[in-house]
């Protein structure tokens, strides 16, 4: 028991670790330039420009092709490479947060350690040139069609589906309820508002974006048909076909830019 408890501390200051601390804010950095990017090409889909993918691809894509693009790809797959197994560390060990060691903050770092896994092993693919960073409407339509061909396949679409915009719809709700605040230390008094405006701002559109992709996945399984399927680049351009038309999905990109300022701030005052 002494030494399972010694092995278990250890990997904990590990964890903990002034190490895994820089490369968590790394990774957070490098998420927030992925959110700013994708926000960036949304912004020129909402103006016309509709040869424009607004994802996780897209934005890659985009980075590569600026000076030392290849650099900045790779330099931005390892943080979010380190990001993840920060992330992981916190699924497994528990974070520094309050309620970090609940079996729910626990599922929700698993979570975000598996997106952001898939996402790093995207970039690195970029970088190393065996990859375009793919379409995320593609891959959401051929992982549909996959599910809807295994054996009540078309219920468990519709529970994927149901579960995004659950995910999306709490994204909201933290937002609006500043439950980002948890996972900041001190932020100067100066800042705090401005911090708080892109914390809501930020999390609210991408809340929105995961509840409309979601609720694309929950059309395809009540139709029988990948191909209602959607991933971020046709989510985001739905919100275009609303009443509200090309204005809401400009707002909703201007959030997701707002987002990746908001991680910047993340990555600076995050607790632990």
């Amino acid at each position: 028991m002494r030494t399972r408890t010694s092995v278990r501390g250890r990997a904990k200051r590990t964890a903990d670790g002034p190490a895994m601390r820089a490369a968590a804010r790394w990774g957070l950095v490098a998420y927030g330039v992925v959110y700013l990017l994708i926000g960036a090409l949304a912004l020129q889909v909402a103006s016309g420009d509709r040869g424009r993918q607004a994802d996780s691809g897209g934005a890659l894509r985009e980075l590569a092709r600026q000076p030392f693009g290849q650099v900045l790809v790779w330099a931005a797959g390892a943080g979010l490479a380190g990001l993840a197994l920060w992330r992981l560390s916190e699924a497994l060990l528990g974070a520094a947060r309050p309620d970090g060691h609940r079996p729910k903050e626990r599922l929700r770092s698993a979570a975000r350690a598996a997106v952001l896994a898939v996402l790093a092993a995207s970039a690195i693919a970029v970088a190393a040139g065996s990859g375009d960073g793919g379409s995320g409407d593609e891959q959401s339509r051929d992982l549909t069609s996959r599910l809807l061909d295994l054996p009540a396949g078309r219920w468990l679409v519709g529970a994927l589906g149901l579960a995004v915009v659950g995910v999306g719809v709490w994204s909201v709700v933290r937002a609006l309820r500043h439950e980002f605040r948890r996972e900041m230390g001190p932020v100067p008094p100066r800042l705090r508002r401005t911090v708080d405006v892109l914390g809501v701002a930020g999390g609210v559109s991408r809340g929105l974006v995961f509840a409309v992709a979601g609720a694309f996945a929950v059309s395809a399984a009540v139709r029988y048909d990948p191909d209602e399927a959607r991933g971020l680049d046709d989510s985001l351009r739905a919100l275009a076909g609303t009443p509200a038309g090309p204005w809401l999905l400009a707002a909703v990109a201007v959030g997701l830019v707002l987002y990746g300022v908001f991680l910047f701030a993340l990555a600076r005052w995050h607790r632990g």
